[in-house]
This record gives C-alpha cells, sequence and structure tokens, in this order.
C-alpha cells in the first residue's frame, strides 16, 4: 500500500507569514504516520511548508499513490481544493483515493465531497485513517459503512456521513509522532533566522472544556484528555536526545488546566534532569501563584494568557467565563515572577464599541503584557458565533475561492473601521512602552503617538460614514 500525507501549506506563497516566520511542524499527520507505521502501514509525508505546489504535484506523479491524505483547516483549504483538482486532473493519478481529515472538513462535508474527496475524516484520524487504509487495502472492514468517523458519497451519489468515532481515551497509548519523516533542520534554521532561538512543537492534550463562542470544536470536541506527565517527560527526553533545539511550544489549548498534571508534570522533568524551556498557552482562571512558581520550575519561560479583550462585556459576550481584572492580574504576576507574558486581542466582536475598545487599551497598559497579538474577528462555521452572525453576512462568497476568514457581517462599525482600531492600539501601545525609556526613544515617542492620533481620527470618520449611510437608507 502505497501512502502519502500532506497538508499544503506553502510559506513561499504567503508574504504575511514569512514576515512572521514561525512555521510549525504538522504534528497531526506526523501522528498519522506514527500509527500507520505502528500497524505495518509504511507510508511518506510530503511537507509542503518549505516546498511548493509544483514540487507537492511531482511527488505525486512519482508515487502514485493509492492513498492521499491532507490535513485541512482554514489557513490551508485554497491549496488543498487545487491539490485535489491536480489528482482528478491527473489519468496516471485515477487510481488515487483522497482522504481529508482536520478542521475544516466537518462543517463542509458536501462541498469537499463535490471538490472530488473520497473520503472525509471527522474527529481524530489515527484509527479512523488505519481503517481507511485497511479497507482500501482489501485486509479490513467488508464495507465502508462499518468505518465509523467517516463521510463519503456512496454508489448512488448519496452523502453517506457515519457514527461518530469514540474519542481516545488513553492518549498514552498513540506512537509520538513521526519526526523523522520531515526535516525539521528547516525549522529549526527559519525559526533562528528570524527570532534568534527555534523551538518544537509538542502536544500533551486533546480537546478543551471551555466553551468560547468562536473557538471551533470540529475536531476534538468539548473534551479534555491528557497524556501522562511521564509519558511527555519521555518525549521530551528523545527530543533532546535526537536534536539541538531551543525550546518546546506547547500547542495545548489550556496548558494549565490541571493543577495536579502541573505538579506531576514539574517534578517528573525536575526529578529526570530534563527540564527544557518552553511556552505554552492557558487562561487566567487556571492560575495562581502557586502555579506560576510550578510553570517557572518546569522550564516555562513565556506563557499566552488568553483575554481576548480588556472590556467585561465582550468577554461575557464571548462566554470566555474569566474576569478580565483577573487577566491582569495574572498577566503581571507571571511578569513579578520572572516569566514572560504574552495575551490575544480581538477586536470587532459582535456587539463592541469604541468605549470597548477604549477599554481594551486600557487593559493593555495596565497588565502591560511583553507581547501580545490583535485579530479581527471572524465566525468560523460550525462555532455558536457563526450561528449568531450568519444571517448579517455582508456578502455571499463562493466557498470554492475563499474561506470563513473572507467572511465579514454587520457590526457596530465598518471592516475598515477595526482596521484603523488595530493601528490605534499598536502605537499606543508602542508609545506605552517606549516611555520606559523615554531618552532611548526620544524620536519614536512623538512619532507613535502621532500614528495613534492618525489612527483615531480615522475611526471617527468612519464612524461617522457609516451613520450617514444608515441615515441616507432611512
Amino acid at each position: 500500500m502505497n501512502i502519502l500525507l500532506t497538508h499544503g501549506y506553502f510559506i513561499e506563497e504567503d508574504a504575511k507569514e514569512q514576515a512572521i516566520m514561525r512555521p510549525y511542524v504538522p504534528l497531526g499527520i506526523l501522528y498519522i504516520s506514527a500509527y500507520l507505521e505502528q500497524f505495518g502501514y509504511n507510508n511518506r509525508v510530503f511537507d509542503s511548508t518549505f516546498s511548493s505546489f509544483d514540487k507537492l504535484c511531482s511527488a505525486l506523479l512519482h508515487d502514485q499513490p493509492q492513498v492521499v491524505g491532507i490535513y485541512t483547516n482554514l489557513m490551508t483549504k485554497l491549496n488543498v481544493l487545487r491539490i485535489i483538482r491536480f489528482i482528478r486532473q491527473s489519468p496516471a493519478l485515477s487510481h488515487t483515493k483522497i482522504v481529508l481529515g482536520g478542521p475544516e472538513v466537518r462543517n463542509h462535508i458536501v462541498n469537499f465531497l463535490e471538490q472530488g474527496a473520497d473520503y472525509l475524516v471527522l474527529g481524530e484520524g489515527e484509527q479512523t485513517m488505519l481503517e481507511i487504509v485497511q479497507y482500501e487495502a482489501g485486509t479490513g472492514m467488508p464495507n465502508r459503512s462499518a468505518i465509523d468517523g467517516i463521510a463519503y458519497t456512496d454508489e448512488h451519489g448519496g452523502v453517506m456521513q457515519n457514527r461518530e468515532r469514540a474519542k481516545q481515551k488513553n492518549l498514552d497509548e498513540l506512537p509520538m509522532p513521526n519526526r523523522q519523516q520531515v526535516d525539521l533542520q528547516l525549522y529549526f534554521d527559519a525559526w533562528k533566522g528570524k527570532h534568534g532561538t527555534n523551538t518544537i512543537s509538542v502536544s500533551t492534550m486533546r480537546g478543551c472544556p471551555y466553551s468560547c463562542k468562536w473557538c471551533s470544536r470540529a475536531v476534538y470536541g468539548q473534551s479534555y484528555r491528557r497524556r501522562s506527565p511521564q509519558a511527555v517527560a519521555d518525549e521530551i527526553a528523545w527530543i533532546q536526545a535526537h536534536y539541538t533545539v531551543d525550546s518546546i511550544w506547547f500547542v495545548d489549548d489550556v496548558f494549565t488546566v490541571s493543577h495536579k498534571w502541573l505538579s506531576d508534570f514539574t517534578d517528573e522533568v525536575t526529578r529526570r534532569g530534563i527540564v527544557m524551556p518552553y511556552e505554552c498557552i492557558t487562561r487566567a482562571d487556571r492560575m495562581n501563584e502557586e502555579v506560576i512558581l510550578q510553570l517557572k520550575a518546569s522550564g516555562c519561560y513565556r506563557v499566552w494568557i488568553g483575554a481576548e479583550s480588556g472590556s467585561q462585556k465582550v468577554i461575557d459576550l464571548m462566554d470566555r467565563r474569566v474576569e478580565v481584572q483577573q487577566v491582569r492580574d495574572m498577566i503581571r504576576l507571571a511578569r513579578h515572577h520572572g516569566l514572560q507574558a504574552g495575551t490575544f486581542i480581538m477586536v470587532g466582536y459582535p456587539g463592541e464599541t469604541k468605549e470597548d475598545i477604549f477599554e481594551t487599551v486600557h487593559h493593555l497598559k495596565t497588565s502591560d503584557p511583553d507581547l501580545f497579538t490583535i485579530t479581527v474577528t471572524y465566525p468560523i462555521k460550525g462555532t455558536p458565533l457563526y450561528a449568531e452572525v450568519e444571517e448579517r453576512f455582508v456578502t455571499s462568497l463562493p466557498w470554492e475561492t475563499s474561506t470563513d476568514r473572507d467572511i465579514d457581517f454587520q457590526r457596530t462599525y465598518t471592516r475598515r473601521y477595526y482596521d484603523y482600531a488595530i493601528e490605534m492600539i499598536n502605537n499606543e501601545m508602542y508609545y506605552h512602552k517606549a516611555l520606559k525609556k523615554p531618552l532611548a526613544n526620544l524620536f519614536k515617542l512623538p512619532m507613535f503617538k502621532l500614528r495613534s492620533i492618525l489612527a483615531q481620527r480615522r475611526m471617527s470618520l468612519e464612524e461617522g460614514r457609516k451613520k450617514g449611510n444608515e441615515a441616507i437608507r432611512q
């Protein structure tokens, strides 16, 4: 059985990602690769990150795989459709079965099947992919209807969706991701060249028990399952033995969700002498001083604490279930104990006003994180936010040439208003940071303040235009 796994992300085609240069190895397909190998199915991972669409096409024609598995998310969707079209238009690949998995497929089943996919994997992919391969090899289930967790088109053209696959209960039973299938040095060099240090991704958990309205739970559901601290420590030891890398990026949604797990993990890595620098994401309500000290003792040097807004009203609209003051306190406390603190901000959430945006500025200045990121809210299909704003979409975009990131909806202000708001927030924070060293930033200070003032002026003009257009329509 000839199997090729890929993900369709080409950094050379994305100028923004090149500027950021924080590429992460595709852990999902590396887990599937390792799982297939565990059951005797050799496979090839074509890591497209530092390659190109043309080289991927050449690899497909060279290998002529019986099964192609493609990880699909918002960022890769359009390239995945390009790959499907290439396979379907290539006579040499007429026998190739296309399997799509990842967070994008569950809520677009009909669309992906109509575009030419043979199977969609809904949920976790290891066992499902194995059973698809076994079925196609003639050694597994007698028919596709017996494979849990898939959607496909039957012989009569009907769309079939089998029952959900039970979630993997014991994550320790999964093999470590098959990192030998990719050239990690390319990632290390890219990070080192841009940021001075490099990193390697590790997953310790699946799912998230929280209910934020904008967050997709299409793969793991609203669950919480965790690898044992011993298993994670084993992986860290393996990484240290095989690679020269500066730090770990834990990809988990809420790293400190279990204080007992964190305590056991801290004990394990310190006892074994394998403490390694890492950064992680968490929530303020799952932090306290003891947690911060354990993070530091176990190697954490940077913790990302989700906020999304500095307005409690907006946080409540998101169903974040966290107090903004607690977020501020935990950012400051983490920094007090020598950790770097980062946070995430959204603007343009339904119901957000100008006052809420300026409350976010106050929040950032008060908490003073080392790093923060800002995005304009967009609705992902399948989330409560999407359902909430679907009737207020501004445009109807062709599915095959757009993604959910392109969706705009009727908000408090225009889309351009939020671009100016981001410019204002960034420059207010640049000014705030520069004030700590006024002499060193003597010329930058007035520039930052002027840019903020201009952005605020443009926000006001956009607000006036919107009110004027609404008055005309009435």
